[in-house]
């Protein structure tokens, strides 16, 4: 009897061997059951356009931002439009205290005088979007670099001059990104804005990420964040709101329930729904594979926001 495997009898017992993804042991049927499951979700977001918001722990953790491109790159490839829009506060803040530079914050917003607003260009445009583009096109020459700058993407205000440069999007001209989609390609937008004189500004990510959203009529617009979703106790993981309506967002927001940084989200979260976008979701960025398990699986993962009830088909 020969010593040596036919290559039948190898491809036949990798079938049956057994992987063991997150603790969990997957044999080949396993697999392909995954797989099954995913289909209908696959043909259903086949050609509609994803903005992705990437920052937190999915962006600082080495192994989380590999699982976070590998995503972006499988929603490409199974025929999603995805569009990556990031911050980058910790790194402009670690940026300025090895400078020397004291940050100093207004209502949980950085004030941005003239050279604050250059190291946020520095970091945001020539570090935190080259790195996000680099992981993605380990995959393949598919991503492209883009700042609010380019093409006249986002068109900003100054907030207040308390604030110096930080900048309130105005509009959003969205055909950069458009003709990058149209060419299969992923966009990585950093969101410094210019108002029409040409002067740049700081504009939160979140705000940006809504804004973009709403002018491309995106299906959805999902936040990485470093909770599991919204809480109806911050104490309580527990007690994750699976899906929530705007109307809903609005009593929460007035009646002083939310808190820190998922303020700006939520009201973010309720402009692109109300701005034309179908979703918005809140997911915790500290899972690998987040964006697969919220698009791929029946189950879904963190917080939902949608228009009405009538909505609530994840």
């Amino acid at each position: 009897m020969s010593e040596h495997r036919s290559a039948a009898e190898e491809r036949r017992d990798q079938g049956h061997s057994e992987q063991e993804i997150d603790g969990r042991r997957l044999d080949a049927p396993d697999k392909a059951a995954v797989l099954a499951e995913a289909l209908p979700y696959i043909r259903r977001f086949w050609g509609k356009i994803v903005v992705v918001k990437y920052g937190g722990a999915a962006m600082n953790d080495p192994a989380l931002a590999v699982s976070f491109a590998q995503d972006i790159v499988l929603m490409l490839s199974v025929g999603m439009r995805p569009v990556v829009v990031h911050g980058g506060g910790p790194q402009i803040g670690r940026l300025m205290a090895r400078l020397g530079m004291e940050p100093q914050f207004r209502d949980g917003l950085r004030v941005t005088d003239a050279e604050t607003l250059e190291i946020a260009r520095m970091v945001l445009v020539g570090k935190v979007n080259r790195d996000v583009v680099s992981s993605l096109n380990v995959h393949g020459p598919l991503a492209v670099g883009l700042s609010g700058e380019d093409a006249g993407l986002i068109i900003a205000s100054a907030r207040s001059p308390e604030l110096g440069f930080v900048g309130d999007v105005v509009d959003v001209n969205p055909q950069i990104i458009e003709r990058l989609l149209a060419e299969e390609l992923i966009p990585v937008v950093a969101t410094i804005g210019t108002d029409t004189g040409g002067q740049a500004y700081n504009v939160n990510a979140d705000t940006a990420a809504a804004a973009i959203a709403a002018a491309m009529n995106a299906e959805k617009l999902v936040y990485l964040t470093d909770v599991p979703g919204l809480l109806g106790d911050v104490n309580d993981p527990a007690s994750l709101i699976g899906a929530v309506t705007v109307d809903d967002l609005d009593g929460l927001l007035a009646g002083g329930t939310l808190s820190g940084g998922m303020i700006p989200k939520i009201r973010s979260c309720v402009r692109a729904v109300r701005g034309g976008v179908i979703q918005a979701h809140i997911v915790d960025g500290r899972v690998p594979h987040v964006l697969l398990l919220e698009f791929f699986t029946r189950e879904g993962i963190g917080t939902m926001v949608m228009a009405g009830e009538a909505a609530a088909d994840r």
